[in-house]
């Protein structure tokens, strides 16, 4: 049956009579095609309302199973189906037997699962098999049967999130394991299929995806377990089979497993498993061979996929353009259309023109060609003489007038029409706008302002309905120009006088109306059409279509544009022709109403999109006695779409019986540039049979023709569109760069030369130039004609015969890794996974959007009310696999949205580019999201592989031939500065306290401030020495030297006092956060453990703390009778201690300092008399502080430098510390800037919380805090104590909003400490202003440092972190090779300085293991200085500033924690970057961490908005760490604001909230696993 082209290559398949389907009677094949459909459609009885998917329905819906509870049972079904068919078995042979007699004889039987009862594969009876268009369907269905069984995790839900609670959407706990090889599940299949699965039709695809349900969980574990005890008794039927299965399958995979993550965190608690199911799923990228090691270049370079050598390869010849017939020329023509009308107005008045109908289908008016003509006229009088401004007439000739009418006027749209050609204006017909915020509504505003339209004519009844302003007038919708609005109904025109006629004249090229189109990217242009096209687009559509004078047409099409313009309101006119317009609301109401019109007026001809054919076979059963046996042609406008055939076979099949011919379906293909493109013919022109073509999905995807041979599963079937128009040339183009004439097998665009297309984008010549006046060359360049070509934007080819097939559009192009998908069918293969079932309406969108230099696939569906959580998640993950099987291709993201959500176009479809907008701005809201980025991002950069070692010799070496000096640093000699203080020859900071008690008795030292802003407490030198006294008189009698003592107090003179009570008693002070009342089940834990570690043997405290320790609740946290001795100080006895105690040397112990630090560990440093001693010589020396000064504190007096300054400092410097402590601001946010101003504080300090404490808290109030005198310009310096890379765009924006308030822009500063040394740099007082440089991102995570302009791509800001202190040297090395690194390299940062601590204080013992972090020394170069491993990476780099001595000044860099860092791809990344760029992607996410597990990229984001919101975040998430980092996000986490812990100075604690995520205490919104 094949008949093959002139070239040979394009075997198409004209369509044969089927044999099986001869054997059967007429009536046996109607009856059965009724049963079809009963079964496919059970619901809609009960509903009544037929889909209202317009541009969008896929017809693959006709031939779905449905389960149980509709009209129809499977097994009814199979029941009256046997009995229909039993009389003819006999006469089919060779059918296997379980297809339950499906009657098909073709290979794709063979697709099908052999023995298992598939009824998804039954035929519809009339076809030639081979052809059948629910192939798609099968295929999806054998595709899915045959896939790799894999498990993949559910996302967990809270409760709150989830569209419904239904009980079943609630799943027992784990019971399988992910490892199981793939031939112990499928052994289980066939185990488990006997019970459970009886009531499916085909267990090998449900089995296993009931198994992933089941073995995964839908949210925490606190809603699953408390909130539906018994959840289970549903499911159990299924599960408790597969858990007596999964069992010892389960045990040996735990076995295989880690026993525990490295935190202890067990690994079977739910998330982990989940995470294990994942890293099972994940296919390995298609990746081509890495080379030997990763160039390390800059410019990493995105894997460039190298096209497949085997791929197919255009190999006709090249297609020559293809003439359409002539363009009879006869006399009777009118000279234009406005000659026909008045020609027919006058000689056949009563000659009908147009009927409307209500939404009850009867017919309202008729409109006669006589009441067109005058009303027309009338109309155009009054427009150009009775509208006027200023005594100027409002619309001269040319002018454009907007046509706003609704769908069910068609009258008042037609006169509106002509009267604007009459009067010689130019309608702009558009669609009624009915909210401010219509889809598309503020593109259509753009349009009407780019054409300068001033008027909008309209129907009263239209009028009062549009949204009104306060003074009644119509409302100015968005981005629209301001309109005047006249409405054309009868009282407000005028009848012309009678010596008054409008001009008809001969069609020119002038433009007789602008039609409107909305490109992919969603905005609008303006296709102008002239009067000469106009005209010979209606000769042409005459010719092809045999339209007679006087005609009946039925026209279910949007009159406004398009097919229902051309033929409704065009064409029909010229040939006096009858239409009965059919409104889209009464087709919602009654789908049949077009069939029954064409049976009642006799309709020759009908106009409809596939859509209504398929909507009218939904509501047939009801119809017995209609017919249509008058069509002689039935025009389905959207025949080029690639599920029409689907459509038009099924209608025929249904219809046939009544009196539809199969020749009489005549599929045209169009686009709103070029107009009609081709039809096919009504069969009188004697014109060839109709072709379909059956071609390879992989060899489209190519560009490439290919009949589809071996691979069933991929194919589309494609019917043709008929003939060229007449008068018309067509040819096929290459669709990007120079429009090179096609090859014969070779898919491109279509372009058509005529004198029946558009003429020009209105007002965009560059577009018009593109699109309107293309010159196709041939192969060799030469251009094949003078005449200019418009590109149609359909993408096809031509087959034999001359036929034109289309096989999709170019708005629905998505370009994948270099090959081409079309959207369209991939709708069509996402609605043939079971439909009916889930999908709302058959309503999806498939769009691509463009994420790391490649497109990506999107897929957003509607998803029916009652769908519950299982089946959402289960036809998500049948529809990535049916897509990855037939169309070879990866979704990134499928999301599904509640029924009715999606913004809709003017006819109920979906408005795609709109879609698209809202999923790139996380506005979406989606109710489930998959996201496969794993599978489809295979253009990442090749991981980075370590170079061999490179000697530290030679890098020094190699630094010194670079010209680059060996990056050390380092502040001012402390043994050369002379700052003549007494302190200075104490040894002991005790000392000091006792001689400030004699020399200054009364200098005030602190002074504490309430949340009111006034002085709690005030301690002068005496006051302090004697309260140190009573604490040390009340120590010695009960401890000895050297003991260790935990003081619990709130931050206040209390702490101070103790603090020098044990120095002066011998004992050693630790200084610990006492537990939040509200909060003591996770701050008490922290308390104890600070006191066991530190083997404090007692506890100093207050009254009410001493309570708290011991009270119940703290029963509850910890084990109370384990506390060691606790004394509360509050009220000691007034006694002298008998003498104080004097250490033997300045190397003896001072005091211990306990931090946790970013990762979750607990570390004590030891800090002698010494240390401490020139810690507070550093901090005087660099910020000048003398006993005249005062400063602001705002900082925790528990560790690190935040201690040092409260405790310390004003001791040895004898400056007034102003103490605020950072809780009260909680009550007060104005509490330290207000104490700043009103002591005029010079240098002022405070931690990251604070810094944003003020920044969210007072940043609308600064004229408030103005008018309370509040004025910051005394202000030199305020530094930010901080133990992390500085956060610029914090102290940039604090900056920012105070500098209202007079501070000073260079003032904001920030400090580094660490546990070796709290503090290495600080800016004080003098020295130059800290410096800022860019780096490049990417040469980051290759540990190099490259110096880049501000604002250049992938640019990370870096401030200095303050200046070197006095005596400390820094030297930046190498982590691995311990060798020093030159200027400007990324390093550890080593420090060498008297302050250093000595070492850890840990009770267990693994001293050895950090003991090179305080003493370790260079492999190369300066052997012999000893210096401590910070754990901070960083750099130094010499600048042009010089610091007091006149040197040229180093500053250091620190850009994060090694500890921190994330080994990811080969590289090192620091989770702030990645954090700060998932912060940046939505409005909604108020603060984010990551951290890995198992090399997985987990992300933490915390939602600042509303529940509905959290599944937008997913996607955006996954987009900007895969477009700025280059990483695949594993798992997205959305929880509630507060829940990423922070530790005292404001840092993430992302070791915490890992290990509360593995072990599920993070009450998730929505835990998103990334496939």
């Amino acid at each position: 049956m094949a008949e093959r082209t002139s070239t040979g290559l394009l075997t198409m398949m004209l369509e044969p009579t089927p044999a099986v389907a001869m054997t059967l009677p007429a009536e046996v094949r109607e009856k059965l095609a009724e049963l079809e459909l009963e079964l496919s459609e059970g619901r809609r009885k009960e509903t009544k309302e037929p889909t209202s998917c317009a541009y969008r329905q896929a017809f693959y819906t006709m031939e779905q199973e449905v389960p149980g509870n509709w009209d129809i049972t499977q097994k009814g079904y199979e029941k009256k189906r046997g009995k229909l068919l039993a009389p003819y078995i006999p006469q089919i042979q060779g059918v296997d037997p379980s297809l339950q007699i499906d009657n098909r004889i073709q290979a794709s039987s063979q697709a099908v699962l052999p023995g298992s009862k598939h009824n998804k594969s039954r035929a519809a009876n009339t076809r030639d098999e081979r052809f059948r268009s629910d192939l798609h369907t099968e295929a999806v269905q054998a595709a899915l049967a045959k896939y790799k069984e894999r498990k993949m995790p559910m996302p967990s839900k809270r409760r709150s999130v989830l569209v419904q609670s239904s009980v079943e959407a609630c799943t027992p706990p784990d019971t399988s394991s992910a490892s199981e090889d793939e031939g112990s599940l499928r052994r289980q299949g066939r185990l488990a299929t006997s019970t459970p699965y009886q009531g499916h039709g085909h267990p090998a695809v449900e089995h296993w995806f009931n198994r992933v349900i089941q073995g995964s969980s839908t949210s925490s574990s606190a809603s699953s377990t408390s909130s539906h005890p018994g959840g289970r008794s549903v499911t159990t039927t299924n599960t408790t089979v597969h858990a007596a299965l999964n069992a010892n399958a389960a045990a040996t995979a735990l076995a295989d497993l880690m026993a525990h993550t490295q935190l202890g965190v067990p690994v079977n608690s739910r998330v982990s498993s989940k995470i294990q199911q994942l890293l099972n799923t994940l296919k390995r990228p298609k990746r081509p061979p890495l080379r030997e090691f990763f160039v390390d270049d800059f410019e990493e370079l995105l894997d460039v996929q190298q096209p497949d050598p085997n791929q197919p390869k255009p190999e006709g010849q090249q297609m020559s353009p293809l003439e359409g017939e002539l363009l009879g020329v006869a006399n009777k023509w009118p000279p234009s259309l406005p000659a026909a009308l008045q020609r027919w107005g006058t000689t056949h008045p009563k000659s009908p023109c147009l009927t409307g109908l209500d939404n009850a289908g009867k017919p309202v008016y008729t409109l006669t060609y006589g009441k067109l003509w005058t009303r027309s006229q009338k109309l155009a009088y009054t427009l150009l003489n009775k509208l006027s401004t200023r005594n100027e007439p409002l619309l001269m000739p040319g002018d454009r007038v907007a046509l706003v009418f609704p769908n069910n006027d068609p009258v008042m749209f037609m006169v509106a029409f002509y009267g604007c050609l009459l009067a010689e204006l130019v309608p702009v017909p558009i669609e009624v706008p009915l909210t401010r915020k219509d889809a598309g509504s503020q593109q259509i505003g753009f349009l009407l302002g780019s054409c300068g339209v001033t008027l909008a004519l309209t129907t009263d009844a239209c009028q009062k309905g549009l949204p009104k302003a306060q003074t009644g007038e119509v409302a100015t919708f968005k981005g629209w120009p301001r309109l005047l609005w006249f409405v054309t109904d009868g009282k407000h025109v005028v009848k012309p006088p009678k010596e008054w006629h409008p001009p008809v004249r001969e069609a020119s090229n002038d433009i007789a109306y602008i039609e409107y189109k909305t490109s992919k990217e969603g905005s609008t242009m303006g296709i102008t059409v002239s009067h000469s096209a106009m005209l010979a687009h209606c000769h042409a559509l005459t010719q092809a279509c045999g339209y007679t004078e006087a005609e009946t047409i039925t026209n279910v099409l949007d009159f406004k544009r398009e097919a229902g313009l051309w033929h409704g309101v065009l064409t029909s006119v010229m040939n006096r022709m009858h239409v009965i317009s059919i409104p889209y609301s009464l087709m919602k109401v009654n789908p049949l109403s077009w069939i029954q019109k064409v049976h009642t007026y006799k309709a020759r001809v009908a106009v409809v999109k596939s859509r209504d054919m398929h909507w009218s076979l939904l509501a047939q059963r009801d119809q017995r006695d209609i017919s249509l046996s008058s069509l002689r042609m039935l025009i389905v406008a959207d025949g080029a779409n690639p599920w029409s055939i689907s459509s038009c076979d099924a209608f025929l099949n249904v219809f046939q019986a009544r009196g539809l011919r199969p020749e009489v379906i005549c599929p045209c293909a169009s686009s709103s540039e070029a107009m009609t493109v081709a039809i096919r013919r009504p069969p009188e022109m004697g014109v060839p049979p109709p072709g379909k073509a059956v071609l390879s999905m992989g060899g489209l995807s190519h560009s490439v023709i290919r009949v589809d041979t071996e691979e069933k599963l991929s194919v589309l079937t494609v019917q043709d569109v008929g003939q060229v128009m007449p008068g018309a040339v067509v040819c096929v183009v290459r669709v990007e760069g120079t429009p090179y004439l096609c090859q014969t097998d070779e898919v491109g665009e279509i372009c058509v030369s005529s004198g029946s297309t558009g003429v020009a984008y209105y007002g965009l010549p560059g577009m018009t130039k593109n699109i309107f006046e293309t010159i196709p060359v041939t192969s060799s360049g030469i251009p094949i004609s003078d005449r200019h070509f418009t590109r149609t934007s359909l993408l096809g080819f031509v087959g034999p015969d001359s036929l034109v097939f289309i096989v999709g559009k170019m708005e629905g192009l998505m370009v994948v890794s270099g090959r081409r998908h079309n959207a369209d069918d991939v709708v069509a293969t996402a609605l043939a996974v079971e439909p009916m079932k889930f999908v709302y309406r058959g309503r999806i969108a498939v769009f691509s959007v463009s994420v790391l230099h490649d497109e990506r696939i999107v897929v957003v569906a509607e998803q029916r009310p009652d769908a519950s959580e299982e089946d959402s998640f289960q036809w998500m993950s049948r529809v990535l696999q049916a897509i990855d099987s037939i169309h070879q291709v990866g979704v990134y993201c499928l999301a599904l949205v509640p029924a009715n959500t999606l913004p809709k176009a003017p006819l109920g479809g979906i408005h795609i580019s709109e879609t698209k907008q809202r999923f790139l701005e996380g506005a979406l809201h989606p109710c489930n999201v998959l996201m496969c980025p794993h599978t489809c991002v295979t253009n990442l950069p090749k991981p980075r592989q370590k170079q061999p070692e490179v000697g530290p010799a030679s890098m020094i070496v190699g630094n010194l031939v670079a010209g680059k000096r060996i990056a050390q640093a380092c502040g001012r000699d402390v043994g050369q500065l002379e700052d003549n203080d007494q302190a200075r020859k104490f040894l002991y900071i005790q000392d000091v306290l006792q001689w400030r008690a004699q020399a200054t008795p009364d200098h005030p030292l602190f002074l504490v401030l309430n949340a009111k802003g006034t002085v709690a407490s005030t301690a002068s030198c005496l006051q302090l020495h004697k309260r140190a006294e009573r604490v040390a008189a009340a120590l010695m009698g009960r401890l000895n030297t050297g003991d260790h003592v935990a003081l619990v107090y709130p931050p206040g003179i209390d702490l101070i006092a103790t603090f020098y009570g044990c120095l002066y008693a011998g004992c050693v002070p630790v200084t610990v956060r006492p537990p939040h009342p509200q909060n003591l089940a996770t701050t008490l834990p922290t308390v104890k453990m600070i006191v066991e570690v530190s083997k404090s043997v007692c506890i100093l405290t207050t009254q009410a703390i001493m309570k708290l320790l011991k009270s119940k609740e703290a029963a509850a946290a910890v084990d109370i009778k384990s506390w060691p001795m606790v004394l509360d100080t509050d009220d000691l006895p007034r006694k002298k201690s008998p003498q104080m105690y004097k250490p033997p040397t300045p190397e003896m112990l001072a005091y211990l300092d306990f931090s946790v630090s970013t990762t979750g560990i607990l570390a004590g440093v030891k800090m002698s008399h010494a240390a401490t001693s020139a810690l507070c010589r550093s901090i005087k020396l660099q910020c000048e502080l003398y006993p005249s000064r005062q400063i602001a504190i705002c900082l925790d007096p528990y560790c690190g430098l935040g201690f040092a300054l409260w405790c310390l400092c004003s001791v040895y410097s004898g400056h007034q510390s102003i103490l605020v402590p950072p809780l009260e601001l909680e009550s007060n946010a104005s509490l330290w800037l207000a104490a700043v101003s009103q002591y005029k504080v010079r240098v002022t300090f405070c931690s990251y919380s604070v810094m944003e404490m003020c920044t969210k808290g007072l940043g609308s109030q600064t004229e408030a805090l103005r008018l309370r005198n509040v004025n910051l310009s005394c202000v030199r310096t305020c530094m930010v104590v901080a133990e992390e890379r500085p956060r610029i765009a914090l102290t940039q924006s604090f900056s920012k909003i105070f500098k209202d308030l007079g501070l000073s822009p260079r003032a904001v500063s920030t400090t580094f400490g660490c546990r070796v040394n709290v503090a290495i740099c600080l800016q004080g007082t003098a020295g130059p202003d800290p410096t800022t440089v860019y780096v490049d991102m990417r040469a980051l995570r290759h540990d190099r440092v490259r110096l880049v302009e501000r604002g250049s791509p992938h640019s990370l800001p870096l401030m200095e972190s303050g200046k070197i202190l006095p005596g400390v040297k820094v030297i930046i090395a190498n982590t691995e090779t311990k060798g020093p690194l030159g200027d400007s390299h990324l390093g550890e940062v080593w420090v060498s300085s008297p302050h250093n601590a000595t070492g850890y204080y840990t009770v267990y013992g693994e001293e050895a293991l950090h003991a090179d972090h305080f003493n370790t020394k260079l492999s190369f170069g300066d052997t012999q200085t000893v210096w401590a491993r910070t754990g901070y990476l960083g750099f130094l780099r010499r600048t042009e500033l010089t610091d007091a001595s006149g040197e040229r000044h180093d500053a250091l860099y620190v850009v994060g924690s090694l500890d921190e860092t994330l080994e990811l791809r080969g590289m090192r990344y620091h989770p702030i970057d990645i954090e700060t760029s998932v912060i940046r992607s939505h409005k909604s996410i108020a603060e984010c961490a990551v951290f890995t597990w198992t090399n997985l990229l987990v992300v933490v984001v915390e939602l600042e908005g509303s529940e509905q919101e959290a599944l937008d975040l997913v996607a955006l998430v996954t987009n900007v760490v895969l477009e700025e980092h280059y990483l695949i996000v594993g798992v997205v986490v959305v929880v509630d604001p507060g829940v990423i812990p922070i530790n005292s100075r404001g840092e993430k604690q992302r070791m915490h909230l890992r290990d509360g995520f593995l072990a599920d205490q993070l009450d998730p919104i929505y835990v998103a696993y990334n496939m």
